[in-house]
């Protein structure tokens, strides 16, 4: 008889925008899921900019690197499409003369739920970016039946950037389970900034937003600070 696994909710990590930290997010979900024993499973279903699941700009390769309970083992079936133009899904799929099947997606998220908990998906681009002729990232999401947590970064132009997609995600009925602010450029947000954007946001949208994710010397061993958005985020599920 296999052993149960811990259950959890599966968390689909989308982002503001493409660049906003969307990857950093997922290896700490990853990160912080292993540390509190589960099983969790990374899943990027629609990867363009790169040969294949190993090639240095795979974002899978790079969850695989730093965590240390994937160390070694193949990034491949953390990947269901992959791309070699950085384009959107579906030009990148074009190109190739490829299509992305989304029910092959819904399937592939049912399977690796049977073996782990959470599965830690990462969308690509942002929510209206398309991944076939009739469907964008948002569709994804919502046929998954996975729920989000938001990605965006700490700065200026955040609360505009995160209102429009919380709106974007309610006008498909679809409701993220948090927020989380990421430090992405070169100079540092100053805290009066950080505290407004949160302040702002929580009011017109009412979704908790975790806290801050500063910059990461070493992302094999983040400091702790870094996990302390994701516990309050998800504590509350």
């Amino acid at each position: 008889m296999e052993k149960p696994i811990k259950q959890r909710e599966n968390i689909f990590v989308v982002g503001t925008d493409t660049g906003v930290g969307k990857t950093v997010l997922s290896l700490l979900l990853m990160q912080f899921f292993y540390a509190w024993g589960y099983t969790p499973f990374y899943l990027k279903p629609a990867q363009t900019g790169c040969v294949n699941p190993c090639d240095t700009d795979s974002d899978a390769r790079f969850i695989y690197q730093h965590v240390e309970s994937l160390n070694g083992k193949d990034p491949a079936g953390s990947v269901i499409y992959c791309f070699k133009n950085p384009k959107a899904p579906y030009f990148a799929a074009r190109d190739e003369g490829r299509q992305i099947d989304l029910e092959v997606i819904r399937k592939a998220v049912l399977k690796k739920s049977l073996s782990h908990s959470p599965v830690i998906l990462e969308a690509a681009g942002g929510l209206l970016v398309p991944v076939n002729e009739e469907l964008m990232m948002i569709d994804m999401i919502r046929m998954t039946g996975v729920k989000p947590i938001i990605a965006a970064r700490a700065g200026l132009g955040t609360i505009n950037h995160t209102l429009l997609t919380i709106e974007a995600l309610n006008s498909r009925g679809i409701e993220p389970v948090g927020i989380v602010l990421l430090e992405s450029g070169e100079q540092r947000t100053s805290r009066e900034m950080i505290n407004e954007n949160i302040e702002t946001i929580e009011k017109f949208s009412g979704i908790k937003v975790g806290g801050v994710i500063g910059r990461i010397e070493n992302f094999s061993t983040p400091k702790q600070d870094c996990y302390r958005p994701l516990e309050r985020i998800v504590s509350a599920q």
